[in-house]
């Protein structure tokens, strides 16, 4: 697919703005450098099998705000990257297990959303036409026997019951060369999985019962602070600032009082950088659990004082989290405006970038027609875009025209693998 056959792009109402198109052109000047260190880097330590990463874009900067080690939106690329997806899946299952002949997907357990099961349908038709048998295997107790859920798109999954059988575990007479977990373990380590002799991607260490936001932006300094060193920038215009707070309770309002101070530390730190750069933007923060995804126990700070007065329903809505847990420690992360929008409503947009081993594969347009610029867009009420990031991450067209979408796209798909990059080193130091 030519630049001039992709599908119509957001509006980037920043897209010739200072200094991004710095950064833009420091990253396609040294793209030989850049692909040469990745390269390097990604040989030292191996990439996840996959991942996604959600990017903000303000203009005068651009940085990854989160990493995904169980991508749930497969089912929201565009069809174009399905190739580059099967190819990829096959270089990663030959890294992992060389001897692989099948494998078992074990999916989320909320059956019940449907959107994301059209995830899991896309990812085991991807590593059947991989060469894989491929089967799907439920953590649920009531999945008794093989049970079939029919698709809005008129596919169907089949779920199958996990047997047990000494160190291996089955469905059936299929005994999986490998397990690959699409569910982030925010409930916990299953113990049918625990001391098993099949390999398990990710591994049970990368799950959200034993994973922090705060470790991985916390590798990621480093990973930002080489990568600008090789393209000479400055590493804040590819990396949110942060800091993590102890043990708080909302409901009881224990740890108030160092989340208060820790905003205010952090929102000085930000307007010194904005100062520097001459940005008018009014800093704010966003604050979330240190563990967990699906958008849930975020919220968004510009003064202590919205740390302090925060209402009961606010309280309980940051104390909740996924399977029904509590949020008991927070990580205060720079905000990153989005100043992409997307068609004739302007809805507010941003890039997620997915990748399959260290290949960016695709990626989508997450968008919320009730969300500003400022806000968390991973909430009920959002929609994608799919845009066909393969061939502009990998091909990008070294003239900054006005339409610089290709170019953006290689920038994009950069920045999605420095998070991939220590996402990897998360891995190794997890083993």
């Amino acid at each position: 697919m030519s630049a001039l056959n992709l599908p119509s792009v957001p509006h980037l109402i920043t897209a010739n703005a200072h200094p991004i198109e710095e950064i833009e052109r420091h990253i396609l000047d040294h793209q030989d450098d850049i692909e040469i260190w990745l390269r390097q880097q990604f040989n030292n330590t191996p990439a996840p099998f996959y991942a996604s990463v959600d990017l903000r874009n303000a203009g005068f900067k651009l940085a990854p705000v989160d990493t995904n080690l169980f991508p749930a939106g497969f089912n929201n690329l565009n069809p174009a990257s399905k190739p580059l997806c099967i190819q990829a899946i096959q270089v990663a299952l030959e890294h992992f297990c060389p001897e692989a002949k099948g494998l078992l997907i074990i999916p989320e357990s909320h059956t019940r959303n449907l959107f994301y099961l059209e995830n899991v349908a896309t990812i085991q038709e991807y590593v059947s036409l991989a060469g894989y048998r491929c089967y799907l295997g439920s953590l649920r107790d009531d999945i008794q026997s093989a049970s079939t859920i029919n698709l809005p798109s008129g596919r169907e999954i089949i779920l199958h019951p996990i047997e047990r059988h000494g160190d291996y575990i089955s469905i059936g007479d299929f005994t999986p060369c490998a397990v690959l977990l699409n569910n982030d373990l925010s409930g916990g380590r299953p113990q049918v999985l625990e001391g098993i002799n099949q390999a398990i991607i990710p591994p049970l260490d990368l799950g959200w019962s034993n994973r922090y936001k705060s470790d991985h932006f916390q590798l990621y300094d480093e990973v930002a602070n080489s990568f600008a060193n090789l393209i000479d920038i400055d590493p804040w215009l590819i990396n949110p600032l942060f800091k993590n707070c102890g043990a708080i309770d909302f409901m009881k309002r224990e740890g108030e009082d160092c989340l208060a101070e820790n905003t205010e530390s952090l929102l000085a730190r930000i307007q010194k950088k904005y100062d520097e750069y001459g940005i008018e933007d009014k800093p704010y923060i966003v604050i979330k659990a240190d563990q967990g995804t699906y958008g849930m126990g975020v919220m968004v700070a510009s003064s202590a004082d919205d740390v302090r007065q925060l209402n009961r329903k606010q309280r309980t809505k940051m104390s909740a989290s996924k399977e029904g847990g509590d949020t008991s420690e927070v990580i205060l992360q720079e905000g990153v405006p989005t100043r992409e929008t997307w068609g004739d409503n302007k809805l507010t947009a941003e890039p997620v970038v997915y990748m399959i081993d260290h290949y960016v594969v695709g990626g989508f347009y997450r968008m919320h027609s009730k969300k500003s610029a400022t806000d968390n867009l991973n909430s009920p009420g959002m929609s994608f875009e799919p845009l066909a990031f393969a061939e502009a991450c990998n091909t990008p067209d070294k003239q900054l025209a006005d339409d610089a979408c290709p170019n953006r796209f290689y920038a994009y798909g950069v920045i999605g693998r420095l998070a991939l990059l220590t996402a990897a080193r998360e891995i190794k130091a997890a083993n």
